[in-house]
């Protein structure tokens, strides 16, 4: 039965317009990559139905009430389709996905990033409400583009939020830093991340002088742990490499945890970083904070920070 499905999409994609078809063969690779890894079932496709019905989905957009939960600047890149409550699979946009269902059935469609900026552990978003249409209409042999809005689950807990837009900024210079992390200048500087809420990002320079930096959250944060999702949200550009960690008090210690390290970016990106496990692991520190750090031992380099987010939820 998947097989067939599988002739019917490469005959069906002859039909679709040709600005389309790169989005639409990466979505058949994909595909068939997740039925490799086992994450793709073919038991819910069981029945007479031969001819798939097609999703088209360009992006997801993101809806945010800035005054309590940020810009919306996201990097979602895959969508995790379900019918009927049934895992379809996993593609990545923008797709074409074939779908053996006919008539209303109830369609759900989940933002999907990649954790830790890394391809290979991507994972539906767990602060990103799904995309639900209960009486979806599937139409056998049929293209129908379907335009998915997302937002922040109600129950996401923002613990910090530093979008460089106020007089002071919630970082600081650690011992362990030759310089500290200042407002781009001047307003609306193009270096910055410009939009309708953004005049302004963080930046710091290294240079001769100033070699390294380490800088860290102003405030300590108490997390939860016991497997509850905690992530950190990050735009960033840079000319250099660049680590996240956290720093965990314990027993009147500091216990330095280094994370990830961010490549060099000429254009602005997003990262998602997952720290959830780190503070499970550490259940008996008494709070968090997080740093970035760099280094250089010739030349220069710059980095451009904004819209940080530290968010999680309870898992009780």
């Amino acid at each position: 039965m998947c097989n067939k499905a599988v002739r019917q999409f490469v005959k069906m994609s002859n039909k679709v317009n040709q600005n389309f078809m790169q989005g639409i063969l990466r979505s058949t690779v994909y595909l068939i990559v997740l039925t490799g890894l086992g994450l793709v079932s073919c038991n819910k496709f069981e029945g007479d139905q031969t001819v798939p019905a097609y999703l088209r989905v360009d992006t997801v957009k993101l809806e945010t009430d800035y005054f309590s939960q940020g810009s919306n600047t996201h990097n979602i890149t895959d969508v995790w389709v379900y019918v009927n409550d049934q895992l379809v699979g996993a593609f990545e946009l923008p797709a074409v996905i074939p779908v053996l269902a006919r008539g209303k059935q109830k369609l759900e469609i989940r933002p999907g990033i990649k954790l830790n900026g890394i391809g290979s552990t991507r994972a539906p978003y767990p602060f990103y409400q799904p995309y639900l249409i209960n009486d979806f209409n599937f139409v056998e042999d049929s293209v129908r583009k379907v335009n998915p809005m997302t937002s922040y689950y109600s129950t996401a807990k923002f613990a910090w939020i530093e979008d460089f837009e106020n007089a002071s900024i919630s970082l600081e210079k650690t011992s362990q830093s030759d310089t500290a992390i200042y407002k781009t200048s001047p307003i609306n500087n193009p270096e910055a991340w410009l939009s309708e809420h953004s005049s302004y990002s963080g930046e710091i320079n290294l240079d001769e002088q100033r070699k390294r930096f380490k800088i860290a959250s102003f405030n300590a944060f108490i997390l939860p742990g016991s497997g509850s999702p905690v992530l950190l949200e990050l735009d960033y550009k840079c000319t250099h490499s660049f680590g996240v960690g956290l720093f965990a008090e314990m027993n009147g210690t500091i216990v330095d945890l280094p994370l990830v390290v961010v490549n060099k970016s000429e254009n602005w990106n997003k990262i998602y970083i997952n720290i959830g496990p780190n503070i499970s692991a550490y259940s008996n520190a008494s709070n968090f904070k997080v740093y970035f750090e760099s280094s250089i031992s010739e030349g220069s380099a710059r980095f451009y920070l904004d819209n940080i987010k530290l968010i999680y939820r309870n898992n009780s």
